[in-house]
């Protein structure tokens, strides 16, 4: 089934930091109208949609939030100082576009800094909307209000690029593997969660209530095939990426010979992903009461946290058809 693009690239270009993920759980919800048994939104904002099906419980989990830029302060001259959410590089801030809610767009730029680049940090940067004071900026933009990157999300027949891959690619892999499962093995809770970026605050909060048997996160993972790149295994285009570890988690290794076995049984390409740095929803859903079975299907992505985060489509096929066959094979 080829990969529907179109909904690919309207998930990536969602407005939805953390903890203001309301256009983007409000997209999945509508896309995935018809799919579902019931569903719910809790109080953190978590989307829950439950797909019923014989067998243990699964908690699958895919983070809707994005990084972004919160504004701390406007100066008189109308520059605006900001802090992040979640993390981000400062070097690779400047002079990227930037987008508010309401659709104000604005520059990252930098003070100028003697002895760079051993003076420059974050606090140097601030965004430029073109107003010339701060009374004609606050008349868009208020104390509080948050920014996200502003680019395009741009697909060929070979890769997606697009700010906030991380993670509603992860999301689009949830939603069409929904979409596809005809007789799951498992009752599956879809869980599309907020706050990752800000510490795992939606899935530490959703696994309460789920209570699951099994837990499965989607995610991106760093690719180690640039130049002068870390040593790794993860490459762009080799298939789904079956997590044994991170710098958060240690995969159960019943989910690692499951997921291994489901994609060569069925012909799925793949990868392991071992992550020295990182760490996704898995190690929420991990430690929940008595510990919860728990691994981790990831794309491998380059460039991630930056406007122009890229990945294989091919990977996200794979790592669809492998959550497919999974949920439908059981464990």
């Amino acid at each position: 089934m080829a990969l529907n693009t179109k909904l690919l690239a309207a998930v990536c270009e969602a407005h939805g930091a953390s903890g203001y993920e309301k256009e983007i759980c409000d997209l999945i919800l509508a896309d995935l109208k018809g799919y579902y048994d019931d569903y719910q939104i809790d109080t953190l904002g978590n989307l829950i949609v439950h797909k019923k099906g014989d067998g243990p419980k699964i908690m699958l989990a895919g983070h809707m939030d994005q990084i972004g830029f919160m504004v701390t302060y406007i100066e008189d001259e109308g520059f605006i100082r900001f802090s992040n959410i979640g993390g981000f590089d400062p070097f690779m801030l400047v002079s990227r576009r930037v987008r508010f809610a309401n659709g104000t767009e604005g520059v990252i730029r930098a003070e100028r800094v003697e002895g760079f680049p051993s003076g420059f940090n974050s606090s140097k940067l601030y965004i430029d909307i073109g107003a010339p004071c701060k009374k004609c900026v606050e008349k868009a933009v208020k104390i509080g209000d948050i920014a996200v990157y502003s680019a395009p999300c741009h697909i060929d027949e070979n890769k997606v690029m697009t700010p906030a891959l991380d993670d509603r690619v992860g999301c689009f892999i949830m939603m069409e593997a929904l979409k596809q499962i005809k007789n799951p093995k498992f009752d599956c809770y879809f869980v599309f969660t907020t706050q990752e970026e800000v510490g795992l605050r939606g899935a530490k909060t959703a696994v309460h209530s789920i209570d699951p048997d099994y837990g499965l996160a989607f995610d991106v993972t760093g690719a180690y095939d640039t130049p002068k790149s870390l040593k790794g295994n993860m490459r762009m285009g080799g298939g789904a990426c079956i997590k044994i570890k991170d710098s958060s988690v240690l995969c159960h290794k019943q989910i690692i010979d499951w997921l291994t076995n489901i994609a060569e049984s069925n012909g799925i390409k793949y990868q392991y992903e071992i992550l020295e740095a990182g760490g996704t929803d898995t190690a929420a859903m991990q430690v929940h009461k008595d510990g919860v079975i728990s691994g981790c299907i990831s794309v491998s992505s380059r460039y991630i946290h930056s406007d122009a985060e890229m990945a294989a489509l091919s990977d996200i096929e794979d790592c669809i058809n492998l959550t497919v066959k999974a949920l439908e094979t059981g464990i």
